[in-house]
């Protein structure tokens, strides 16, 4: 009736429990790892989500087009959405979850955790850097990078653009909006959807979840060539979680896998550990 990971989270849940109450924890984990793999095996077909269609610098151009230019609010949409793109963060880092109200005890970046176009040690390249308060893996905060791209998606434009329309203050929500009445207002997750759902449907496109962006960055970087360490480390995972999103996956892997490999004196270094044989 239920998928795997629903599964596992009622029975890790119950061992958590266990755990914080010093109780025993008297169930065979050889026993219980197989009914685990049982269960993802025997799981319907219903209970598993369709893959989550990849965001790429085409969609977010054909988004664009379709926005007002005058529009406080495409603006700050648009910086959002380039900024979590590029950047491979998740929308719920950037934007408030939760009501507009809930910004002042959220985890959402300020305008003063924004650093723009920073120079590096390599001379003339430049960064743009969001600190995130706290994240999904560490409550201490990570910071975002982000750099100038060719074309409508660029996320350095939109992000000036915005800032020069909106104006939020050091303290204010970096993506906040002015209403027509020229109220500050914290952009919130539900409204970046919304407005997405709109302009999606104006340019013929597919709607998208907040996922979609994190996808679409991992394999834009991997399209392009760029180490898998150096994408995992631009994403900030821990693990090698990210390679769940190799949709790709021929394109991708494709330089690594010819009679004379195209990236073999990187190989070693550029492949995830799981891969490296």
């Amino acid at each position: 009736m239920y998928s795997g990971s629903t599964i596992k989270n009622y029975v890790y849940g119950v061992k958590a429990w266990h755990t914080c109450h010093a109780l025993s924890w008297r169930v065979d984990e050889v026993h219980l790892s197989s009914a685990l793999t049982a269960v993802e095996r025997l799981a319907p077909p219903t209970s598993r989500k369709p893959k989550r269609p990849p965001v790429t610098p085409e969609w977010l151009e054909s988004i664009v087009s379709k926005m007002d230019p005058a529009s406080h609010l495409d603006a700050a949409v648009f910086a959002c959405l380039t900024a979590v793109f590029w950047s491979v963060s998740r929308l719920g880092e950037f934007a408030v979850k939760g009501a507009v109200a809930s910004f002042s005890s959220s985890k959402a970046p300020r305008r003063s955790d924004l650093r723009e176009r920073v120079r590096t040690r390599q001379g003339e390249l430049f960064v743009s850097q969001i600190h995130v308060p706290a994240t999904k893996a560490t409550i201490e905060g990570e910071v975002a990078v982000y750099s100038d791209q060719p074309g409508a998606s660029d996320p350095v434009a939109a992000m000036s653009r915005h800032l020069a329309l909106n104006n939020p203050g050091p303290q204010d929500h970096l993506f906040a909006y002015r209403t027509p009445a020229g109220k500050l207002t914290p952009l919130t997750r539900h409204k970046v959807l919304a407005r997405v759902r709109e302009l999606a449907r104006l340019a013929s496109v597919p709607p998208l979840t907040g996922h979609c962006l994190r996808i679409g960055g991992v394999l834009v970087y991997l399209l392009r060539g760029i180490p898998f360490d150096v994408v995992k480390v631009l994403g900030r995972w821990a693990s090698e979680a990210f390679t769940i999103y190799l949709r790709e996956y021929a394109d991708i892997l494709a330089p690594y896998i010819q009679s004379t490999p195209l990236l073999d004196d990187f190989t070693r270094v550029a492949m995830p550990a799981r891969f490296r044989r």
